[in-house]
């Protein structure tokens, strides 16, 4: 499996990745929060066969691109079951506040543990873990195989996200965090919305979980 980072501008800098089974260019996109043309271009560049949109949460930064990905890909977006809370309400989404309205429709909703697998991209295994406190659908897709988890707006390096917009809860975050991320393998990659990677052994003894 490969990643392919690209860093989208155009709402603010959030992290989108391909994630591509090198073996037959097939994958998934995660988290695409806005311009969509320069991710086709990416995709179509690299010849990259999209099996689907996963998102790890529903704020307007990481959803921006969906809608029109959607509509030419013809793909599933795939988001945590509580994301319809975000997906149809641009005041929770935090679009009416930021950029417009912005309301995702065809979502498919998946429950905590559900497994992401295509056959066309047999490498690709992730699996959907609920992480809520920053938003209510919170989550991360983690490839035990390959040590790397999509960890969206829920940790980042040295630091967490925010839980100050609706549906937020710090508390809930926290056990997120150290029950579900930081119980990972150590040498687990943690590839986050706005920050640069880093690994849940960093994270775990780092100088802000390693004090907790």
């Amino acid at each position: 499996m490969k990643i392919y980072p690209v860093t989208v501008q155009e709402l603010i800098p959030t992290n989108a990745y391909f994630y591509i089974d090198e073996d037959t260019n097939h994958g998934v996109l995660i988290d695409p929060g806005s311009e969509a043309e320069r991710l086709l271009s990416v995709m179509r560049s690299q010849g990259f066969q999209l099996e689907a949109l996963l998102l790890t949460h529903g704020h307007f930064d990481h959803i921006g691109a969906v809608e029109e990905l959607r509509q030419e890909l013809n793909i599933p977006v795939i988001m945590q079951e509580n994301g319809r809370d975000y997906a149809e309400n641009p005041n929770w989404n935090l679009s009416a506040q930021f950029h417009g309205n912005f309301i995702l429709q065809n979502v498919t909703y998946q429950k905590d543990g559900a497994v992401i697998a295509y056959p066309e991209a047999p490498g690709l295994h992730l699996k959907l873990i609920h992480t809520p406190g920053h938003t209510t659908d919170g989550c991360i897709y983690y490839d035990e195989e390959h040590h790397v988890a999509f960890v969206g707006d829920t940790i980042f390096a040295g630091s967490f996200g925010r839980t100050d917009f609706p549906g937020g809860n710090e508390a809930v975050l926290y056990r997120s965090i150290r029950d579900k991320i930081l119980t990972l393998p150590e040498e687990t990659i943690l590839l986050s919305g706005h920050s640069e990677e880093t690994t849940v052994g960093r994270e775990k003894n780092g100088p802000i979980w390693g004090r907790r």
